[in-house]
């Protein structure tokens, strides 16, 4: 059964940076590419960024220039850079293989 786990959510000020993790126990974790998406409370749930196999991004309009994806296929983990962090990027913070399979979420609050 495949786990994916997400970490580094928190509580930031605006302004401020998080790194979030996604560690996912599947086998040949480098073919697929992985997500990040994000719902907000009484919002649907939309996709943030996503990596391929061969490392290239793609960005929500909203997060591009603040946001960064990247991977390590070593470590079967994909992160989220979130710098510049604003009121509207507060959400849950959902991983998602390319196989399909979801996190159990990481909360993200950006407050002051």
């Amino acid at each position: 059964q495949v786990q994916v786990v997400e970490s580094g959510g928190g509580l930031v000020q605006p302004g401020g940076s998080l790194r979030l993790s996604c560690v996912a126990s599947v086998r040949m974790f480098s073919i697929f590419a992985m997500n990040w998406y994000r719902q907000a409370p009484g919002q649907q749930r939309d996709l943030v960024a996503s990596i391929a196999s061969s490392g290239s991004a793609a960005y929500a309009d909203s997060v591009k220039g603040r946001f960064t994806i990247s991977r390590d296929n070593a470590k079967n983990t994909v992160y989220l850079q979130m710098n510049n962090l604003k009121p509207e990027d507060t959400a849950v913070y959902y991983c998602k293989t390319g196989r399909g399979d979801w996190g159990q979420g990481t909360q993200v609050t950006v407050s002051s």
